[in-house]
């Protein structure tokens, strides 16, 4: 009964704690709405959607009206990577549209997704890499420098082929894992990487700070973002973005695929059940 005693805090606070954000009590503007339904959405289903299933979903969000969609991991998989070239080769991609990619801050992953995205009319191509305590002791055993210094060559790979690759290119930028980051630390790597980018007013760069494993309460993390906004450099050329949808897509994607696992386990039992028990089973099925 005492296990939980064994589990801490797994989130920071920032160094400068500001609570400016609860001030406003509305959005003055309009945010920027980007779909990530086929890449953070197609991973959490256990039989990812074909090339033609991606197509169609797509032009569904096309339709919606979504004027940024991110369209995949090319360098994940053959349907990926084909999927993305499809778009870019039959024009499929309308001028007011801007795609994204995502790609991991290594070497050759950054290189077949500039192979995937030549050509593209607009594209954001999103680079991150895990800044986190678990993620840099656990996975990569690295010091906090060795972890900076990936985020910095992935920056300046992404500068160099973009100058060399046919297209139109932003770039983003997330240190993965930011609710498990000292806050002082994600802000570090983040101006190290905006300065081998060195955004300008006309070529603004993007700054993600995703909640890949919410561990805290949601002020908290307000109050984080509120930090690194208010430090980040070249911050009138820098836009912030919070990755907040994945979570609740996949898990309320995951919870109807394993609902309806547990549903179709039950169907040669269902004689034996209530009729109570059977209405519920039919009505979810």
């Amino acid at each position: 009964m005492k296990n939980f005693e064994k589990y801490e805090r797994s989130y920071f606070m920032p160094p400068e704690i500001s609570y400016d954000w609860v001030k406003k009590d509305y959005i003055d503007k309009a945010p920027i709405w980007c779909s990530v339904d086929l890449r953070d959405g197609n991973q959490a289903l256990i039989e990812p959607m074909s090339l033609e299933e991606k197509i169609e979903f797509f032009q569904m969000l096309l339709a919606i009206g979504f004027k940024e969609i991110e369209v995949g991991f090319p360098a994940a998989s053959e349907t990926e990577y084909q999927f993305l070239r499809t778009l870019i080769e039959q024009n499929m991609i309308p001028d007011d549209v801007t795609i994204q990619v995502l790609t991991q801050a290594r070497e050759h992953i950054i290189k077949k997704t500039f192979e995937a995205v030549k050509g593209a009319p607009h594209a954001v191509i999103h680079l991150y890499n895990s800044t986190s305590v678990a993620q840099r002791e656990q996975v990569f055993k690295k010091s906090k420098e060795e972890v900076k210094q990936i985020a910095i060559d992935g920056a300046k790979l992404l500068k160099k082929l973009a100058d060399e690759t046919e297209g139109n290119f932003t770039f983003q930028y997330s240190p993965e894992s930011f609710p498990g980051t000292e806050v002082d630390y994600a802000l570090e790597v983040c101006n190290a990487v905006l300065e081998e980018w060195r955004p300008t007013k006309d070529n603004k760069v993007i700054i993600n700070l995703p909640t890949t494993v919410e561990n805290a309460m949601p002020h908290v993390f307000a109050t984080q973002v509120e930090y690194m906004s208010k430090n980040l450099l070249y911050r009138e050329n820098v836009k912030e973005r919070a990755r907040l949808v994945r979570k609740l897509l996949n898990s309320v994607m995951q919870n109807l695929v394993c609902l309806q696992e547990l549903i179709e386990s039950r169907e040669p039992y269902l004689e034996m059940e209530s009729e109570q028990e059977m209405w519920i089973s039919s009505h979810w099925r």
